[in-house]
């Protein structure tokens, strides 16, 4: 299925497309060998709420972006390489239509894990949530076995927990978030906590090439391992979100729920 698609015009033109709706924005995309396999907007539950995106699943990498206008432009790509990607199921809260607090229950949801970046995502039905699970399982499987290579299990970026499940810091249990004692995220383990429970930074490398807050349990637990690399704490940023979140963008038109999984094989 991948070497049709590679070798015809059609994927040619379906690539250069997406880089161009991303514009000089967005990194290159097409590479010898590289085919678009699907595409389609997902709701990805994001640090503050849930936020639709645009996702592009290739055979080697998966590639998202925030939606200015709907299948014309995009930015705030990210690029996620399939070769560690694992899949896990997520329960359907609440009833079929509404949570307990009167808020449109969110279902058909899977979580995304990786070295660089985990989240969870959801479709706007079950059967595209099949679809997108399956040609992801798919892409990940063959693309192991064309390497030869086994899936690394270690070091996998944490899913954050939502703002709104925090009300106090997960870590003190006392530190009551306002608008000024702001929420921060333990980049190692995703729990939501306060400035002084999460002090101290470490250089995580799956994710980025600069030190990150880290809460202190898991400071302790990093110090205690050998394999470890500790960085001085210099100043941290009084911000929750980090240099690869796509939090503070919003969709700028309304019509971004209408795209379901476009599969090209």
């Amino acid at each position: 299925m991948v070497d049709r698609l590679v070798n015809s015009e059609a994927n040619g033109r379906r690539i250069a497309y997406v880089e161009q709706c991303f514009g000089a924005s967005g990194q290159p995309l097409f590479v010898p060998g590289r085919a678009l396999v699907g595409e389609g907007v997902l709701t990805k539950m994001c640090r503050k709420k849930p936020k639709p995106r645009q996702f592009f699943l290739f055979n080697d990498i998966l590639v998202y972006g925030n939606i200015v206008i709907n299948r014309k432009k995009y930015n705030q790509q990210h690029v996620i390489s399939l070769e560690d990607v694992k899949l896990e199921d997520v329960q359907d809260e609440g009833s079929p239509f509404y949570t307990k607090d009167g808020k449109p229950a969110l279902r058909n949801g899977w979580k995304l894990i990786s070295p660089s970046k985990s989240f969870v995502v959801y479709a706007a039905t079950s059967t595209e949530k099949h679809q997108w699970m399956s040609h992801i399982k798919k892409c990940v499987d063959d693309l192991l076995m064309k390497q030869g290579k086994t899936q690394n299990t270690e070091n996998d970026s944490p899913v954050w927990v939502p703002d709104s499940e925090a009300a106090l810091c997960m870590h003190c249990k006392k530190s009551q978030f306002t608008l000024i004692n702001r929420r921060h995220h333990c980049r190692k383990c995703g729990i939501v906590v306060c400035k002084d429970c999460s002090s101290n930074k470490w250089l995580l490398p799956q994710q980025a090439s600069k030190p990150l807050r880290v809460c202190l349990t898991c400071y302790q637990s990093l110090s205690n391992t050998k394999t470890s690399v500790p960085l001085p704490n210099t100043h941290l940023d009084d911000s929750s979100g980090d240099s690869s979140s796509d939090d503070d963008e919003e969709p700028s038109n309304q019509d971004v729920n209408e795209g379901q999984f476009q599969s090209y094989d």
